[in-house]
């Protein structure tokens, strides 16, 4: 797959823009990093523009600048990630990785911005990267381990528990506040403490109380929390596309237009589309929207 969409575009001349593989050994972080400042910002109709000319007549150049004005933004989520031991040009190479996929799968008539869609594509694909990449969470890549390593600090910070070497009693809590076994916990907690290492810490000293940067809370979100977040939102977004698909033809397309599309279709305008009066519009879309919650719902807690 990620072959097929290295070769979906053609080779770029410029060698600003290293498509789908970032900075490569001839290309120094800082010259790419300023040269793809030099791509325009795409308004919202021209991301619809040039988005359209691409899903409907496979039109390389337009996806060209599609993706090159999104360079930018690749960079710019990779920095967020930049303290996972993973070298920042691997991260810019997999978030343009991610970009390229959200290119084959935008669907502009859905009236979402480009920039909003690659953005899921371009967080997961470099989520991916650091637990391919770390090596003391390669043996770990199940969900419950995965969520254990993104969330363990914020869970010892909200319980209060400051201690490197968990104790039983420790370790039970974090577990049912993650709502994972405690040998998974147990465990994780292990491989990161052995890169609990401050960097800002003097040289051949053992006094910790100069270690002012490490103690000082940090009141950004967590990369974590972001974590966690990108990784519902991507599993609403695929059931709420999967059901969705399951709905008739016309309740689907009527509960788009008032629920998913912006601005929002009015009920005189269906009305007059599909030949029925306001209220049967009102009806379907009431009984459509119920039936894919339903769907989802039934779906998640099955999972």
């Amino acid at each position: 797959m990620k072959k097929q969409i290295k070769n979906a575009l053609p080779a770029v001349q410029n060698q600003s823009l290293v498509v789908a593989r970032g900075v490569n050994d001839e290309t120094s972080l800082a010259q790419y990093i300023q040269n793809i400042q030099k791509f325009p910002i795409l308004s919202a109709e021209e991301e619809y523009e040039y988005a359209k000319k691409w899903v409907k007549d496979q039109d390389k150049e337009a996806a060209e600048k599609l993706v090159a004005s999104h360079l930018r933004m690749v960079v710019s989520v990779a920095y967020d990630f930049r303290n996972y031991g993973v070298p920042f040009a691997e991260l810019i190479a997999s978030g343009n990785m991610g970009l390229m996929q959200a290119l084959q799968k935008f669907d502009p008539e859905k009236g979402f911005r480009f920039s909003t869609y690659a953005m899921f594509w371009i967080k997961a694909e470099i989520y991916e990267t650091i637990l391919n990449n770390w090596s003391i969470v390669k043996i770990g890549t199940s969900a419950n381990q995965k969520r254990v390593f993104f969330n363990l600090n914020r869970a010892k910070r909200a319980l209060g528990i400051m201690d490197g070497n968990l104790s039983d009693d420790q370790t039970k809590q974090i577990a049912d506040y993650l709502k994972v076994p405690e040998n998974d916990v147990r465990r994780m907690s292990t491989r990161l403490s052995a890169r609990d290492v401050s960097l800002n810490a003097p040289a051949h000293s053992d006094d910790d109380a100069r270690d002012v940067l490490s103690n000082m809370p940090d009141e950004r979100s967590s990369v974590e929390d972001d974590m966690e977040q990108l990784e519902f939102r991507r599993r609403g977004y695929d059931l709420l596309r999967k059901n969705l698909e399951k709905l008739p033809e016309r309740d689907r397309e009527i509960l788009r237009a008032r629920r998913l599309s912006d601005p929002v279709a009015t009920l005189e305008s269906l009305s007059q589309k599909y030949g029925i009066s306001r209220e049967r519009v009102r009806q379907i879309e009431e009984r459509a929207y119920n039936k894919l919650r339903e769907a989802i719902l039934k779906e998640a807690e099955e999972a």
